[in-house]
């Protein structure tokens, strides 16, 4: 799984398994998008206005939590 964020276009996303086949992209409103392929398996996750969607809540920070080991890492996106 990846997460990149494109600051220059304010759009992030988040990559669940490399695109080994074509996707439709579906359009689930007016700031998500979902690549999908064919067999139901989900590529990715595209979030437009990301810096709202993103940093808000968490105060500029992309917060990672491993719930089975109960840890928490935070990595600013701020700037």
């Amino acid at each position: 799984m990846k997460l990149t964020y494109d600051p220059r276009y304010n759009i992030a996303y988040l990559r669940l398994h490399e695109k080994s086949a074509q996707v439709e992209t579906i359009c689930l409103g007016e700031q998500i998008n979902v690549d999908i392929a064919p067999d139901g398996t989900v590529y990715g996750i595209e979030l437009l206005n990301a810096n709202k969607q993103l940093l808000e809540e968490d105060h500029g920070n992309l917060v990672l939590v491993n719930e089975a080991k109960g840890e928490r890492q935070e990595i600013s996106l701020g700037g």
